[in-house]
């Protein structure tokens, strides 16, 4: 079977979601421009790398070119707006590759699926016939900025943390490790 790349040049929206009550939450990733709108199930810390690493990118864009890429995301660009329903997933993310592009001056974002085999590195970024399938999204620089925005929002919603062991809180508590195994309430 052929290769599946989706590709969003200019997207009309991409962020991060999720779907489910906080502890058992499912992330996503949505990429939508015109009527196609395109789904990507990924882990938690796929989303954190991926919201560091642009931010990152974008720093060593702005030192290594000297370009002039915003240091900070206008409030009113950060979309707040839940997922669009329904969330059909193409695939689960097993590799994600970034990039700059200096030609049209967007940061680009590859997703690739899970796969059994190894994948080559000369697949990410690239539109080779054989490899897994794809999602790959271009963002200016702001938008980009805005994405890594609401990424950290989103993974920030969830379940606070102990405030001795950094374990997430169940509503009910939890048994810390640095309390000697006695239950933990949230109201500490």
């Amino acid at each position: 079977m052929a290769r599946v790349i989706h590709v969003f040049r200019q997207p009309d929206r991409f962020v991060a979601g999720t779907v489910g009550e906080p502890g058992e939450r499912t992330f996503y990733l949505q990429a939508s421009e015109d009527v196609r709108t395109v789904s990507v199930q990924l882990e938690k810390q796929q989303v954190s790398v991926l919201a560091e690493r642009i931010g990152a990118l974008l720093d060593e864009v702005q030192r290594r070119f000297d370009a002039d890429l915003p240091g900070h995301t206008p409030e009113d660009l950060v979309d707040t707006e839940p997922l669009a329903v329904p969330v059909d997933e193409e695939f689960r993310v097993g590799t994600m590759g970034l990039g700059w592009d200096a030609e049209s001056e967007a940061v680009v974002v590859e997703l690739l699926a899970v796969t059994e085999e190894e994948i080559d590195e000369s697949v990410v970024l690239d539109d080779t016939e054989e490899g897994p399938d794809a999602l790959r999204v271009f963002l200016s620089p702001v938008h980009a900025r805005a994405f890594a925005e609401r990424a950290e929002r989103v993974l920030n919603a969830g379940r606070k943390p102990c405030p001795l062991c950094s374990e997430p809180l169940d509503p009910a508590g939890h048994i810390c490790p640095r309390q000697n195994g006695y239950r933990r309430s949230e109201e500490v």
